[in-house]
C-alpha cells in the first residue's frame, strides 16, 4: 500500500482524541509540545501533529478504539502499513494514524514500557517512577506526561522548538520540577545548556 503524503497532517486536539477514548480504562498520556500547553492551560504555538504514549500490549485495544484510523509503523523514516491482524514489531516504537477519508494523519501512536501503574523512559529503562507521578490531567480531564518528563525528551535534539517550549517552561516549572529535570540531564545529557539555566532558575 502506498504512504500517504507524510506532510498531510491535520490533527486532532487533545480534547477530540479524548473524547474518542472515552471508552478506554487502559493509561494514555499525551506526550510532546500539546502535553506542555495542556500544562499550562492554553495552546502556545501550532502543532503540527498529536503524539500520545500507550502501553506495548495495550495497542490493539487503542487501536479498535481510533477505527477506522489506518495506521503505519514508523522507523527510522521508513513506514510501513500495518494491517488490522498485525501487532506492531518489538523494534517499533511509533505508528502514526491516518484518516482515509479525509486524506490527512490524526495521530501519532507512541508505545511505551512500564505497567499501568508504572513509568519507564524509553531510552533509560532503569529510571523508573509510579505512574501516578508522571501523568497528569487538564482542567478539561485529559491526561498528559508531566513538563519535566517532556523536557528531558524534548533535551535530546533541543530543535527550535525545544527551546522555545524550555524556554516558556522554565519559569512555571516547580523546584521540584527543576530539581528533577537537572538531575537526570547530568545523568543522561551531561553539560546540557538547560541545566545552568535550570540551577541558575533556583
Amino acid at each position: 500500500m502506498k504512504v500517504p503524503d507524510q506532510q498531510a497532517w491535520q490533527a486532532w486536539t487533545p480534547e477530540e482524541l479524548s473524547q474518542r477514548l472515552k471508552q478506554v480504562s487502559r493509561p494514555w498520556s499525551v506526550v510532546g509540545g500539546w502535553a506542555l500547553d495542556l500544562w499550562l492551560g492554553r495552546q502556545t504555538r501550532d502543532h503540527g501533529d498529536l503524539e500520545f504514549t500507550v502501553l506495548r500490549d495495550d495497542f490493539m485495544l487503542f487501536r479498535q478504539a481510533l477505527e477506522p484510523l489506518q495506521f503505519y509503523t514508523v522507523k527510522d523514516g521508513t513506514f510501513a502499513f500495518l494491517s488490522a491482524d498485525r501487532v506492531p514489531g518489538e523494534e517499533i516504537f511509533q505508528v502514526w494514524g491516518f484518516d482515509a477519508v479525509a486524506n490527512v494523519w490524526r495521530v501519532e501512536v507512541m508505545l511505551e514500557f512500564g505497567t499501568a501503574d508504572t513509568w519507564v523512559y524509553k531510552r533509560d529503562t532503569s529510571l523508573v517512577y509510579p505512574r501516578a507521578e508522571m501523568v497528569a490531567l487538564s482542567d478539561s480531564g485529559v491526561p498528559y506526561l508531566k513538563p519535566a518528563a517532556i523536557l528531558l525528551f524534548k533535551a535530546k535534539h533541543t530543535r527550535s522548538k525545544d527551546q522555545a517550549d524550555f524556554s516558556l517552561a522554565l519559569p512555571n516549572l516547580s523546584g521540584e520540577e527543576r530539581q528533577w529535570l537537572v538531575l537526570h540531564l547530568k545523568r543522561l545529557h551531561p553539560d546540557h545548556e538547560w541545566t545552568r539555566r535550570l540551577e541558575n532558575a533556583e
